[in-house]
């Protein structure tokens, strides 16, 4: 089956990932941070804003590639603060309104970027 790459912003591709790919009915998302379509962090020091910035990429790389919030199945969320995980956990409550799909949390040491608190994937499934 082969796959497809998407990008939700065709200005601003990344260099050696997708930041959605799709295979038949199964669409990956990258691991997305709080940052807006522009590249700019939003809510610096707060896991909450970036928390809810991450879903709003996850939405934007899902949509790219044809799937909705509902069609996810799984998400992993990376957080760096043990502190942060209420934060996240009211921003996932909003993303998925309904049960919400299956969800494992990682407390790690460090993403990508100092200032990033917070980095969320997603699995769907569409069908």
């Amino acid at each position: 089956m082969p796959r497809r790459s998407f990008f939700p912003n065709p200005d601003n591709k990344p260099a050696g990932f997708s930041p959605a790919t799709r295979a038949g009915d199964l669409v990956f998302v990258s691991g997305q941070v709080g940052v807006d379509a522009k590249g700019t962090l939003v809510g610096e020091g707060d896991c909450g804003a970036q928390a809810r910035q991450c879903f709003a990429n996850v939405n934007a790389a899902l949509n790219a590639a044809g799937a909705t919030m509902s069609d996810v199945t799984k998400i992993t969320a990376f957080l760096i603060n043990r502190d942060d995980y209420p934060a996240y956990a009211d921003a996932r409550s909003e993303a998925f309104l309904d049960s919400g799909p299956a969800s494992s949390t990682v407390f790690i040491s460090g993403l990508v970027g100092p200032k990033f608190l917070i980095e969320i994937e997603a699995t769907a499934v569409t069908a």
